[in-house]
């Protein structure tokens, strides 16, 4: 067949402002057309009916764990579960054996991703050497070599003279840093927020103040060295205040949220033990209003899963001694819809900017027409099913790991098809779906 035809959806592009009834036809991996009516002339047809039609989903916060981790997630397997939840592209962390900070290495998970992607990866190389902190990477051959964004993820940079070189680095080769937000003197030894519920569960607490040190300080590094900075997997509410004024100021500082701190509190830690073990930790209801508030007012400008696969052993330790963090890319889409749309926060239009044009101007990924939905752009595309109930069971989970606390949550709205460079990457058993 000649091409994929989207037919019959509402086609929404918040990088262009399109909102209108359209089909999509794709030819060559780019989008040929949009109008109504278009001929599918030999195309695959896709019925689209009732469903929002938008760019590909991008997500700039994964762990693919390849190398060096493949018993819990790999660049095929990781790709699958992202296409699985409309996402067209991921960006992946450095946080691997061994570590994401070479041009050598950048290159390798390109070549491999190419080969073995079911969606687009784009790296995200570390900022110093081993992500130890003590010296710089090879920022600029990481650049060179493809890495769209650099960031040390699993640990921040500790040292605030060493911050400031990366920073300005990263400034001299227009890229982003993103930090994750952790003084590694006041988190030792712990597991989960510092509350209430640690204190009863008896467990060593995680203050907001540790996140929120770090966006202190690194906030007046962008302010000193003009380099991009984004927070990572925003836990506190203090950190939305921060980085609202940072923005207010004029800064170049963004921040994003995750599916998990828009919706779990630290309870959940009492409930489910280890299944609830999150980095940055789940916090209280405040912190989870400030967040959802903090996205409706264009403060968190980003969402972004911190998909983090572990074996199902890791998992089943107790709390103390567990891995951090949860998969997200084939439930993302419905958990930000439960948290933010089906409240009335936001409609869906701007749900679809936070998680298509906003993380490709994050990235500089816009400059490659990712992120938008024009003709003439990348064949990439997502099609949602705003009413489609589900419940999350194992069956709808495609990585290798199925570490997640919302097993056997009732959610709405599902992507039932994702393109990918033209190619019909993943979709739903449907009856809408037929060939032309």
């Amino acid at each position: 067949m000649d091409g994929v035809l989207i037919r019959g959806g509402r086609v929404i592009d918040p990088g262009s402002g399109t909102d209108r009834a359209a089909d999509v036809l794709i030819r060559g991996g780019r989008v040929e057309r949009i109008g109504a009516g278009l001929d599918a002339g030999g195309a695959r047809v896709v019925d689209a009916a009732g469903c929002l039609v938008t760019p590909g989903l991008i997500d700039p916060h994964v762990h693919l764990r390849e190398p060096g981790g493949t018993h819990k997630e790999d660049i095929a397997s990781g790709t699958r579960a992202a296409v699985a939840g409309g996402f067209t592209t991921v960006c992946c962390m450095p946080n691997t054996r061994p570590t994401l900070d070479s041009p050598e290495v950048v290159r390798w998970i390109t070549d491999r991703a190419e080969a073995a992607g079911a969606c687009r990866v784009f790296c995200v190389s570390a900022g110093t050497v081993g992500r130890k902190g003590t010296q710089i990477a090879d920022i600029a051959g990481c650049v060179a070599a493809g890495a769209v964004a650099i960031s040390d993820d699993g640990d921040a940079i500790a040292d605030a003279g060493m911050m400031r070189e990366v920073m300005a680095a990263c400034a001299e080769h227009g890229r982003v840093f993103m930090q994750h937000c952790q003084d590694p003197a006041m988190t030792v030894g712990s597991v989960m927020h510092a509350g209430r519920v640690s204190r009863r569960l008896g467990l060593v607490g995680w203050p907001r103040e540790a996140e929120e040190t770090i966006v202190e300080r690194d906030i007046g590094n962008s302010r000193e060295t003009g380099a991009a900075y984004h927070v990572q997997h925003i836990s506190s509410a203090g950190t939305v205040e921060l980085i609202r004024g940072a923005r207010a100021a004029g800064l170049p500082v963004s921040g994003e949220a995750s599916p998990h701190h828009l919706l779990l509190t630290d309870d959940a830690v009492a409930r489910m033990g280890s299944a609830a073990k999150m980095n940055p930790p789940l916090r209280e209801w405040a912190d989870v209003v400030a967040l959802r508030a903090g996205v409706a007012d264009g403060t968190i400008t980003i969402l972004a899963t911190d998909h983090a696969p572990h074996a199902a052993d890791e998992k089943r330790n107790p709390v103390a001694t567990a891995p951090f963090g949860i998969i997200g890319l084939e439930t993302a889409l419905a958990l930000y819809a439960e948290a933010l749309v089906h409240t009335g926060m936001i409609g869906w239009e701007r749900l679809i900017g936070l998680m298509t044009i906003e993380p490709a101007r994050l990235c500089g990924l816009d400059g490659r027409g990712l992120g938008s939905l024009i003709e003439g752009g990348p064949g990439d595309v997502t099609v949602i099913d705003l009413e489609r109930e589900w419940v999350i069971g194992l069956d709808d989970l495609k990585g290798k790991s199925v570490n997640t606390p919302f097993l056997g949550q009732a959610v709405r709205g599902r992507a039932v098809a994702t393109v990918v460079r033209g190619r019909v990457a993943f979709e739903m058993n449907r009856e809408a779906v037929s060939v032309g």
